[in-house]
């Protein structure tokens, strides 16, 4: 299952935390912050892909980190974008701990060249409880979209729901934004 996308270019810099927050802007860093650790980290279970090596954790206040990805400098020209309107397809790994619940939240636009936006998809906060760290998945294609998509907006973070000082939130890595041409 950890095979998806694995054909498509992925279009987020820095997915799996290797270059420390590089190309993340920090939107909320809530209670400790947002850290690094290494995988499968305390109460953890490994990625079912074994190169993903380190994850993103948020603390118990909540945290969202978020890139705007630039088509045109991604190579996506207003024409293919308006015309061909190829799929555009999001995937985001989220986990617990073992030993602490959690809360995660997922926001993708697509916005317009003066960055309004076209379409969006928000799922309702997933509540994760304590006990099994495993690690689940979002995914979502956009669409017939219509014209006018120039930039996509990624955020995603989350928090504990048990207000305990440290990083007990939700885990997450290799987050992926790929064009289906």
């Amino acid at each position: 299952m950890w095979t998806i996308n694995s054909l498509k270019k992925n279009l987020i810099k820095n997915p799996c935390a290797l270059e420390d927050f590089k190309y993340w802007t920090i939107d909320e860093n809530g209670g400790d912050k947002w850290r690094i650790e290494d995988l499968p980290g305390g109460f953890g279970e490994l990625f079912p892909n074994p190169s993903v090596s380190k994850y993103f954790v948020t603390s118990y206040r909540p945290c969202k980190k978020s890139q705007i990805i630039d088509l045109k400098n991604e190579g996506f020209s207003a024409e293919i974008m308006d015309e061909a309107q190829p799929a555009i397809i999001i995937t985001d790994w989220y986990a617990s701990r073992k030993d602490c619940s959690c809360q995660y939240e997922l926001l993708v636009r697509l916005l317009s060249a003066d960055k309004k936006s076209i379409q969006e998809f928000r799922p309702q906060p997933v509540n994760l409880p304590g006990g099994d760290g495993q690690w689940h998945y979002v995914t979502h294609t956009f669409s017939n979209y219509g014209p006018g998509v120039r930039y996509i907006s990624f955020q995603h973070g989350g928090k504990d729901t048990k207000g305990w000082a440290g990083w007990y939130g939700v885990r997450v890595t290799n987050s992926s934004v790929s064009i289906d041409i």
